[in-house]
């Protein structure tokens, strides 16, 4: 039977590729992949990002979808161990983030955690409206610091 191995990449249009790739290596750690960077040397070629080299973000020059909503997927989510849950709600407190709470969008310093039971999550979009999500199934940890 077919079975994928993982997801390889996502793409986000965004105004400009490389201010892009700045806004999520500062907000995520994603950092551009050298060895794919030539894409971009293309206008309409991909600035491929990633946090090592695993799930990528191709980040292509276009609109961005803003409070419409995108045809293509509704979020994409980030996967942390417990500390670094931690690292990046400690982060937003100098870098605030956009969130969505009840269809406003607001900067919250950190972003409200939600407690999914067996996981928690934040929830926040990027500059240019696209859904993210950090989200950790280090679920003892996590209680464990908000005890």
């Amino acid at each position: 039977m077919f079975k994928v191995e993982q997801i390889d990449h996502v793409e986000l249009f965004v105004p400009d590729r490389h201010e892009g790739a700045r806004w999520y290596e500062r907000t995520l750690g994603l950092a551009v992949i050298p060895e794919f960077e030539h894409w971009a040397e293309d206008a309409r070629g991909p600035l491929m990002i990633s946090c090592g080299g695993g799930t990528k973000l191709a980040l292509f020059a276009g609109e961005p979808p803003g409070s419409r909503p995108t045809a293509g997927f509704h979020r994409v989510a980030f996967r942390v161990d417990g500390p670094r849950f931690f690292e990046f709600l400690e982060q937003t407190e100098n870098a605030p983030v956009p969130v969505d709470e009840d269809g406003e969008s607001q900067e919250l310093r950190p972003p409200a955690l939600r407690d999914h039971g067996r996981a928690f999550s934040v929830y926040f979009r990027d500059p240019w409206g696209h859904r993210l999500e950090v989200t950790t199934y280090d679920e003892a940890y996590v209680r464990s610091r908000l005890a």
